[in-house]
């Protein structure tokens, strides 16, 4: 896996729904930032719990995001190109909530949560854009959750299963 030229970087963010809203010079901005990650397959690229100091866009290959479950680790989502992870750090600051492993061979574009807080407090329109398409994601993900938690809900779980979920889905639902 070689590293991607300029011409195919901008390509492909220009194709990427997340940068799709950028002009010439706010996509500019954001690759002047921006950093070429290649991992191999089994590299971690961050831990669940330690600061969160980027996120990422995934250009080639495929990465798990993976919970430790108490009883080992559990693959919550695999992403592809195009996709991002670990956006909630550059919101909040919060520790990792997941660890993220490259699955394959991985070409992903690192974003670091310092320099995009830089382009956010020069007032860039690049960097509101970008933070608006961000919490778009967080929103359709945080709908699937609160879907996938109803269905939970109303399989035949145990009482405790579905006492335990019922809070979660009224908090969720709630800003709907």
């Amino acid at each position: 896996m070689s590293s991607p030229t300029l011409e195919q970087i901008i390509n492909f963010l220009l194709d990427t729904p997340m940068f799709g809203d950028l002009d010439a010079n706010e996509l500019s901005q954001v690759v002047h930032i921006m950093q070429v990650r290649t991992l191999a397959a089994g590299d971690v690229i961050f831990r669940e719990a330690e600061p969160g100091d980027a996120w990422y866009v995934v250009y080639e290959g495929e990465v798990d995001v993976v919970k430790d479950a108490g009883d080992g680790r559990r693959v919550v989502a695999n992403l592809g190109p195009r996709t991002c992870f670990g956006e909630m750090a550059i919101l909040d600051g919060s520790p990792r909530s997941a660890t993220v492993l490259a699955k394959t061979s991985v070409t992903a574009f690192r974003f670091p949560r310092v320099e995009f807080n830089e382009l956010l407090g020069q007032g860039t329109l690049a960097a509101y854009k970008l933070v608006y398409q961000i919490a778009l994601v967080l929103v359709s993900r945080q709908r699937q959750t609160t879907s996938c938690l109803v269905s939970l809900l109303k399989q035949d779980a145990p009482a405790v299963v579905r006492q335990g979920l019922a809070p979660l889905v009224e908090h969720a639902t709630v800003a709907e």
